[in-house]
């Protein structure tokens, strides 16, 4: 699949889109790519916690109040949390080879309620064509396909690709999640499995890109900026295979031969 615009939409709640998409920015970043990443999951607001400091202006000002202002108003870049246990420690994605960069939803009830209209949906399509002529790729963060902003980011997308947990629950809401994608007219382009490591997984070599267990932690995230061990391998060789690319990165030779003796 070759997608510049990329919306990653969580088959469950909780499946792990939004640390996907903030993994895969940082594996494009670290191969010397501009990467943005769209919160289109206005309820759950959940890219904002990989920001540093305050958010003034978000994307749910640029598509109700701040119509007129450009993407960058509310365009920060992804913290390195580096495990401290606090998202506003350690450096920035501006240190990497190419940008990963966020646009957050973080606003009142009131403004996300605005945000969610049909009126605000077209803005919020309209601002994903305008991330796409700033950055090499654009991740669309999405809910599952039943709100407004959602549906947007399905349709304004060039490709879209459904995450869900390695699971049968994950199987079943992946299939549920096609039906629903379908009624807007789009479909699903790839699946992404998430592993938690825990009992019962199954299913995972179904997918097109599976992504093994690591630390949930915000603040450990995004792990693949720097690290060597197989999850940052894994979200690296996937974000080649959802844009259809290649992507140089460099791994250390310990890690390797550390992955060949494990």
């Amino acid at each position: 699949m070759h997608a510049t615009t990329l919306a990653l939409v969580g088959a469950t709640g909780g499946a792990g889109t939004t640390r996907t998409a903030v993994e895969l920015a940082a594996a494009g970043a670290r191969g010397g790519r501009d990467v943005a990443v769209i919160d289109a999951a206005f309820a759950t607001q959940g890219l904002s916690e990989y920001v540093r400091g305050r958010i003034g202006t978000d994307l749910t000002a640029l598509v109700t109040d701040e119509a007129g202002a450009s993407l960058s108003a509310a365009t920060y870049p992804i913290a390195l949390g580096g495990g401290s246990g606090r998202a506003d420690d350690g450096d920035d994605a501006s240190t990497l080879p190419g940008r990963a960069d966020a646009v957050p939803a973080r606003a009142p009830f009131e403004r996300i309620a605005r945000a969610k209209t049909s009126e605000a949906a077209r803005r919020l399509e309209r601002r994903i064509d305008e991330a796409a002529t700033a950055y090499d790729a654009v991740l669309v963060d999405a809910s599952p396909v039943a709100s407004n902003e959602a549906v947007a980011a399905v349709t304004a997308a060039e490709g879209v690709a459904a995450v869900r947990p390695v699971t049968p629950h994950g199987s079943d809401a992946l299939q549920r999640l096609r039906g629903r994608i379908a009624d807007v007219g789009a479909s699903v382009d790839a699946t992404v499995a998430v592993s938690r490591g825990i009992d019962g997984e199954t299913g995972g070599s179904a997918a097109d890109v599976t992504l093994p267990e690591t630390d949930p932690r915000v603040a450990v995230a995004p792990a693949t900026a720097t690290g060597d061990g197989a999850y940052p391998r894994a979200v690296a060789d996937a974000y080649a295979r959802l844009f259809d690319t290649t992507l140089e990165v460099d791994f250390s030779e310990e890690g390797l031969i550390e992955r060949m003796r494990s």
